[in-house]
């Protein structure tokens, strides 16, 4: 099988708030058109009756125009979500490189975002320096904000 990485799905609260959050901080850009998926083949390639969707796919930064994006859906009815564990099994959070990464830790704490654990400097042999920080955007899905420094 020949494969090529498109894009992330978040489920989102409110589709537009959540595009403008990652938009505003980490420079994503619509791709459109929005989406609005409504019908028969809605609810039969996502299980959910009566599922209606509404969205945007973001262009991921540092990619060009054929870079991969975070397509954020929201959906007419909703599932509770579990509460926010980066030890979760299954997709964990969505990496970003930062220049700076105390200074976008500030930057999403501003936005509504909030801190997972500590920011935090360590050195892997063989790869260089790496701090980082796991963060939640305001709907709590985890982001990891990353800056490497190699050896």
């Amino acid at each position: 099988m020949k494969a090529k990485y498109k894009h992330t799905n978040i489920v989102a609260r409110d589709w537009r708030k959540l595009a403008a959050f990652y938009e505003r901080i980490f420079g994503c850009e619509p791709v459109p058109p929005e989406r609005a998926a409504v019908g028969e083949w809605v609810e039969r390639c996502t299980g959910v009756p009566g599922a209606e969707v509404r969205g945007v796919h973001l262009r991921l930064p540092g990619y060009g125009n054929d870079g991969p994006t975070l397509e954020i859906f929201q959906y007419n009815t909703t599932e509770q979500r579990c509460e926010t564990a980066i030890n979760r099994p299954g997709l964990a959070h969505l990496a970003f490189e930062v220049d700076d990464v105390e200074a976008a830790r500030d930057e999403l704490l501003a936005a509504g975002g909030r801190c997972v654990g500590d920011l935090t400097t360590v050195e892997i042999p063989g790869a260089g320096t790496i701090t980082l920080i796991y963060m939640t955007d305001p709907e709590g899905n985890i982001i990891e904000l990353q800056k490497w420094r190699e050896e």
